[in-house]
């Protein structure tokens, strides 16, 4: 790895943020990470090209990969930024000749164009995903280039923006925005025919895994050859002709070398996949891989055969200093340490699409997690009943990251969209068009993980693989009547008062993906004790009535978790949330990530045996 270290001024040198390898499941010996000192410029007429600001120096300085809003970005602008620019010049090492260059970007928000030397090489929309483009033609080794970047970020516009307020303050569950660059920026070299991704396939059944290659500019004579290896040294190893256009193979696990995946053993195979030629080796990456498998049956998911209890947590994924994007690898991993430490073995990955080297650290750890896309940002644009508008881009960028994120074992279910909420009623909406397209475009992408159309609120995809409803009631005895239903069929929907926002339940695995939310903040318990429905709130809150002293809040979290460990047909939950996240402070820990409860009280309860793992098939109404 090559690492690049920009200096401020003329002197003084700067450590490179995140240096990491930030693509954990295709990697590369060769790398310059770009993080670091770049010229920075916020244009809050959106004017920049009439001003020439892709031509010349900008005024500024920022530190990527941290948006302008955050502390460690050295900027800390916290109003809207309409348009930003960023510039960097960079040479390209010498050691690289004869290859092609790649210019990757992890994720910047919202819709970006980038220059280099003066050429558009890409436009990208969607803040959370990876985008790369390519400088063939435009340079080579031994060039200096310069880097021309502009992100367009408005407040008003349609667009997947996950919890970042639209209101200029923090505002409920909504939180401080993130612009431009927010994740690791590098360059590679990689030959003319190079492997651009891989879908990494674990067939439980078979021991054995699938395999497929996308490959940039396919040669004749080309060869695909992977080897699996463990700890004892060769597993498996294939070759076949890279001639189409998804070369693919097997790599069959003999059955004494067979090691499932799962949270008591989340057991890593390497994986080496090389394209060859008669000359030699064309392009080689490093990955790995996990074997097992998810099922539905009935109304159960099994993990390798399994009902496995999901005991999540609902992780936003910000930090004080920085926002949406990581401190530092590290953080990445306490977060996980954290969550598993209070008893939780998952999570859903909430409003956000995480760094890619989140999933690397669940899937050495065994952690159980939801990829989900960050949609919200669409309320409000029509008439009640046609109020949610998402666009056709949230299709494309949702597969994006499916297609991104796919080969992660941890990775057990995905949802793209949470909470729409729209009336039914007899005519096809937008988001009807959307919320299915988005469903269906996923099964295609993926048809090896269930995926829930919505969570909470809006189910508009019949018979989709999970249902689910979101819960913040606060009474232990009131929550259990709530969700009596599920037994016989009847369980517990959201609606908007009393009208119906989903078509009904058809016999799925079902859970409560969202409850708890219950509210801590010793310094302020004398304020309001009551929960407001003012969607500007911006103190301190949680969910319902507050609780008076911690001996109240175990006792509650206790009562709310035992009534879905109780249900045998309650494949989990998901309490809100892990960490108090800026004014929403129901974590169980503090934005700080300090334990704000007993951690050991709170793994007691959700350690103990869930009915949903000791019972047979409690499907009512048959397969989903």
């Amino acid at each position: 790895m090559t690492s690049s270290t920009p200096t401020k001024g003329n002197s003084v040198a700067l450590p490179i943020p995140k240096p990491e390898y930030p693509r954990p499941q295709l990697v590369r010996p060769d790398w310059l990470n770009l993080n670091g000192l770049w010229q920075f410029e916020i244009d809050h007429g959106d004017s920049g090209i009439d001003r020439g600001l892709r031509g010349r120096e900008l005024d500024g300085q920022i530190v990527v990969p941290f948006a302008p809003e955050s502390r460690a970005s050295g900027v800390e602008n916290t109003d809207f930024l309409h348009a930003v620019w960023y510039r960097r010049q960079v040479r390209i090492p010498e050691h690289w000749a004869g290859r092609d260059v790649l210019l990757h970007f992890g994720a910047v928000d919202h819709d970006a164009t980038v220059w280099v030397n003066d050429i558009e090489v890409t436009r990208h929309r969607g803040g959370f995903s990876s985008f790369t483009a390519t400088l063939a033609g435009i340079a080579i080794a031994g060039d200096e280039i310069t880097i021309v970047v502009r992100a367009r970020d408005t407040p008003t516009d349609a667009q997947a923006r996950g919890k970042q307020s639209t209101w200029y303050k923090n505002t409920g569950c909504n939180y401080t925005r993130t612009t431009g660059i927010w994740q690791t920026v590098w360059l590679e070299p990689v030959a003319p025919a190079h492997i651009r991704s891989l879908n990494i396939v674990p067939q439980r059944a078979d021991s054995s895994f699938l395999v497929t290659a996308d490959v940039a500019h396919l040669a004749d004579g080309l060869r695909l050859e992977a080897t699996l290896t463990d700890d004892r040294g060769e597993v498996a190893s294939a070759s076949v002709a890279a001639d189409d256009l998804a070369p693919h193979l097997t790599l069959a696990v003999p059955a004494d070398r067979v090691r499932l995946w799962g949270p008591e053993d989340p057991h890593l195979y390497g994986l080496t996949v090389r394209l060859v030629s008669d000359e030699g080796v064309v392009d080689e990456v490093e990955s790995y891989a996990g074997l097992r498998s998810v099922a539905i049956s009935g109304n159960r998911i099994l993990l390798n055969g399994e009902p496995v209890f999901q005991r999540l947590v609902l992780d936003q994924g910000y930090w004080p200093d920085t926002l949406m994007t990581s401190p530092d690898d590290a953080a990445l991993l306490r977060d996980i340490q954290l969550s598993m430490a209070a008893g939780f073995n998952g999570a859903r990955l909430h409003q956000k699409v995480f760094e890619e080297r989140f999933y690397y650290h669940a899937d050495r750890l065994g952690y159980l997690v939801w990829g989900e896309f960050g949609d919200w940002g669409v309320s409000g644009r029509g008439p009640e009943g046609d109020n949610q508008q998402p666009t056709a881009s949230f299709i494309g960028q949702w597969l994006e990251v499916v297609t991104r994120d796919r080969s992660h074992p941890s990775i057990i279910g995905w949802c793209p969209l949470n909470e729409t909420h729209q009336l039914l009623h007899d005519r096809v909406t937008q988001l009807d068009d959307v919320t299915e397209a988005m469903y269906l475009a996923t099964k295609a992408a993926d048809p090896t993980r269930p995926v829930i159309d919505a969570s909470g609120y809006s189910h508009r995809v019949r018979g989709a693989d999970v249902y689910d409803s979101h819960s913040y009631e606060q009474d232990p005895d009131a929550f259990r009547a709530q969700q009596s239903g599920l037994g016989d069929g009847r369980p517990y929907l959201n609606d908007h008062d009393g009208v119906p926002i989903s078509y009904g339940y058809s016999g799925q695995p079902y859970f409560v993906s969202e409850y708890g939310g219950i509210w801590w903040n010793a310094a302020r318990l004398a304020e309001e004790q009551e929960y407001s429905d003012d969607p500007h709130r911006d103190t301190s809150w949680g969910y319902g009535q507050r609780v008076d002293s911690l001996e109240a809040w175990h006792e509650r979290f206790a009562g709310l978790t035992r009534v879905l460990l109780d249900d045998a047909g309650m494949f989990g939950y998901c309490y809100t949330q892990l960490t108090d996240t800026f004014q929403e402070e129901n974590g169980i820990y503090d934005f700080d990530r300090n334990p704000k409860f007993d951690i050991e009280r709170i793994r007691a309860v959700q350690i103990a045996p869930a009915a949903y793992e000791s019972t047979a098939d409690t499907s009512q109404v048959g397969e989903a």
